[in-house]
């Protein structure tokens, strides 16, 4: 099934949910979050967290036939900020990844070209900027959206 698909999506939730409710009610974990394949547990006890790390990779082996993603796995202080989701969260505020940004500039260059070329329309560019404007809504961005809308051909 294609990725981004929204049925995919959805058949990802239904086939997660039991790795979701060993978590909760296993494991009682307090501080956790899932997006389809991504989550991240929250705990101000370190041990706590490597303690809950072969726990998690032998029933995401076992019962879903599923492996953690090695570079993904980490424990971090909240200090250094939990990336996850194409930002990066700190305790009192959100960043955009790098890599986000970089990939929504791409893009959004490759848009004003194909506007500038007469392939797609102002309106079309207008709804690409309004969707990435939104992206940055969630995080700390203000230089950046300014830097994108100075991107805008008049």
């Amino acid at each position: 099934m294609p990725i981004g698909n929204l049925t995919s999506q959805l058949f990802g939730n239904i086939y997660m949910n039991e790795f979701d409710q060993f978590v909760k009610h296993k494991l009682r974990v307090k501080n956790y979050c899932r997006y389809t394949d991504d989550f991240i547990i929250v705990s101000s006890e370190k041990e706590y967290l490597e303690e809950l790390i072969p726990r998690i990779e032998a029933f995401l082996g076992e019962r879903l036939h599923l492996k953690l993603h090695p570079a993904k796995v980490s424990i971090r202080k909240m200090g250094q900020g939990v990336d996850f989701l194409g930002y990066v969260q700190f305790l009192n505020h959100r960043l955009l990844r790098v890599k986000t940004r970089r990939r929504i500039f791409r893009k959004f260059n490759n848009q004003i070209l194909k506007y500038q070329q007469g392939i797609i329309s102002r309106e079309k560019l207008n709804s690409s900027l309004q969707s990435y404007l939104g992206v940055f809504g969630h995080a700390d961005t203000f230089s950046i959206e300014q830097e994108l809308l100075n991107l805008l051909p008049i």
